[in-house]
């Protein structure tokens, strides 16, 4: 049992090589983001201490806070009893996670009407830190 506990890691092979990652604020508990890690980022993430993950549009690593300075500092690491899902528990430097500009990528809120309401505030403008203007209109 000592042994298994050494060598506990998520089973990608389970997952088609990319396990479900989410980012949680290690002080605050406000969930951040989701995103997916394969092997490589792991690995990454336990040698550096930055959250790294796989994006799966890009097809490549990515090292959150690379482009916009928004790194996430890991303070632990969690994998769920199946091992097909990691939780970061982060310290984000910068306000923002969300490449929109807000704390947390989970910032509408859905109504019993099936609209949305923004809950957060944007603390950066992504069109001038991405170059880009992202859309988060609050109507459908």
């Amino acid at each position: 049992m000592e042994e298994e506990k050494k060598c506990l890691r998520p089973d990608f092979k389970k997952c088609g090589g990319l396990v479900t990652t989410i980012a949680q604020d290690a002080a605050t508990g406000t969930v951040l983001m989701l995103a997916y890690m394969n092997e490589e980022s792991y690995d990454e993430t336990l040698a550096t201490g930055r959250a790294v993950y796989y994006s799966r549009s890009r097809q490549k690593l990515w090292r959150k806070g690379e482009e916009s300075g928004n790194v996430q500092l890991v303070k632990e690491i969690f994998i769920d009893c199946d091992r097909d899902a990691v939780l970061l528990k982060v310290e984000q430097i910068g306000r923002a996670a969300c490449h929109e500009g807000f704390e947390s990528c989970f910032f509408r809120k859905v109504e019993q009407d099936n609209s949305f309401q923004i809950v957060g505030e944007r603390v950066f403008d992504p069109e001038v830190v991405y170059g880009k203007k992202e859309s988060y209109n609050a109507s459908r």
